[in-house]
């Protein structure tokens, strides 16, 4: 049986939302210096040429939410319903993750459940942070309780930091050279799940499977620094630790993590909970198709499975039936 691969880090930009985006003045997200290209067949070729078996669909940064509720609301409800038609259409290639109009908690309760109650969305793609809201606020709590009823999936994604140097319209030096998505982030990743690790919602929604972005960001590399800090600073001993939290998350390994990242997260993660991420297409096909022959060449350690990092462990996550297991039965 020749290798296929579960994508769980996989995004999409139907038409008019790449056409929204270029009318608001989002054309060029986070510095990133172009919204990329894409279409159905597209998405389907590239998926064939990596041998994604399936994808799960997210939007990623810049989002759905640009300040106007009203517009939010219709925009989620759009890419919504079109991601829900292509896994209608291709049942075995597709699914998707809905995306809500956060920082509103009940625009977004009533999206998320609308998606996956309605339209059989997974669970939910939740940027970094939303206006300022990371994902420890207290705020979130009736959202993560929506969430945790319906067993969902929350991926975390990053986006540009809630700060003046980030939000101003004139870039900064450092800006200017680095754009975001090459280093910020990262942090934003690991300032937000620590943030959700610190509140204790880890333990108090057990039933969200929360998936992590780009192999864990900088957690597997400052955990033991934020373990032994955040006690001290805070005064309060009994905070959870990141070390301990970390296993209970599931990980894909989209981005660059071959070989030091690896290395790293294999310390935390259990062997069920890493799932392969393309990154598509805003990691264009050609480093797509680099990266994955990476990962196809990395030493894991014994007990991870390859074939359950790149497929199965994603059917799980996804709770949809292995095709490789049907056919060895």
């Amino acid at each position: 049986m020749s290798l296929c691969r579960v994508d769980l880090h996989h995004h999409f930009l139907p038409n008019f939302y790449r056409d929204y985006l270029t009318e608001i003045g989002q054309d060029k997200p986070d510095g990133f210096p172009f919204l990329p290209e894409w279409s159905e067949q597209s998405a389907l070729a590239l998926m064939d040429k990596l041998h994604i078996q399936h994808a799960c669909l997210s939007i990623s940064s810049p989002g759905v939410y640009f300040g106007d509720l009203a517009a939010s609301v219709s925009l989620s409800r759009k890419v919504n319903e079109a991601a829900a038609s292509l896994q209608i259409k291709y049942p075995e290639r597709f699914s998707f993750l809905a995306s809500v109009p956060l920082p509103d908690i009940n625009a977004a309760i009533h999206e998320l459940q609308f998606s996956m109650n309605e339209l059989g969305a997974k669970g939910v793609v939740m940027h970094s942070n939303s206006e300022g809201m990371y994902a420890g606020d207290e705020r979130l709590v009736p959202f993560y309780t929506a969430l945790n009823d319906l067993n969902g999936i929350l991926f975390i994604h990053p986006t540009s930091a809630h700060c003046g140097c980030c939000q101003s319209a004139q870039p900064t030096a450092l800006r200017g050279k680095y754009p975001a998505p090459v280093m910020e982030f990262i942090f934003e990743t690991t300032r937000t799940i620590s943030d959700f690790v610190h509140a204790e919602y880890a333990e108090r929604f057990p039933n969200i499977k929360m998936l992590v972005p780009h192999a864990g960001a900088a957690l597997p590399l400052l955990a033991n620094r934020i373990d032994l800090a955040m006690p001290i600073v805070t005064g309060n001993p009994s905070l959870p630790r990141l070390s301990d939290v970390l296993s209970k998350f599931y990980f894909d390994l989209a981005g660059a993590p071959v070989p030091d990242m690896l290395d790293l997260l294999v310390r935390y993660a259990k062997s069920t909970h890493l799932v392969y991420g393309s990154d598509w297409p805003f990691t264009p096909e050609q480093a797509a198709i680099q990266l994955a022959a990476l990962l196809d060449k990395a030493t894991f350690p014994s007990a991870f499975n390859y074939r359950d990092i790149m497929s199965e462990n994603g059917y799980r996550l996804l709770n949809l039936p292995s095709p490789t297991n049907q056919e060895t039965q």
